[in-house]
C-alpha cells in the first residue's frame, strides 16, 4: 500500500555523462525529422542527462556537467508520444520537446 508523499520520490533509471543538444530547424512539411538536417559539429549545448521517473512520469532532465543546473527537462508520459520522437535517418539521436515550466507566469 503506498503512503502518502511516495508518489513524490523520484528514481534515477539512466544517466548519461555527456550529452549534445542541438537547435533543430523547423519542419518544412510533415515529413520526419532528419539528424543530417542539423549541424552535428557545433552542438547548442554540451551537458549531463538523467533519466528520472516519479510516479507514471518519466522525466528526461539536461544538466550542467559539473553544477548539475537544469538547463532543461522534458516529461514523458507514454511512449511512443509527443515529447520523445524519432528521427529518420539515425538510431543515436531523438527529438525532445522541451517544456517551459514558467511559461505563462
Amino acid at each position: 500500500m503506498a503512503t502518502e508523499g511516495q508518489s513524490d520520490y523520484e528514481s534515477v533509471l539512466c544517466v548519461k555523462p555527456e550529452v549534445n543538444v542541438y537547435r533543430i530547424p523547423p519542419r518544412a512539411s510533415n515529413r520526419a525529422v532528419r539528424a543530417a538536417d542539423w549541424k552535428l559539429d557545433t552542438p547548442d549545448w554540451t551537458g549531463r542527462m538523467r533519466l528520472t521517473a516519479r510516479g507514471k512520469v518519466a522525466y528526461v532532465k539536461l544538466e550542467d556537467k559539473v553544477s548539475g543546473e537544469l538547463f532543461a527537462q522534458a516529461p514523458v508520459n507514454e511512449f511512443p508520444g509527443i515529447a520523445v520522437e524519432t528521427v529518420s535517418d539515425s538510431s543515436r539521436y531523438f527529438v525532445l520537446r522541451i517544456q517551459d515550466d514558467n511559461a505563462g507566469k
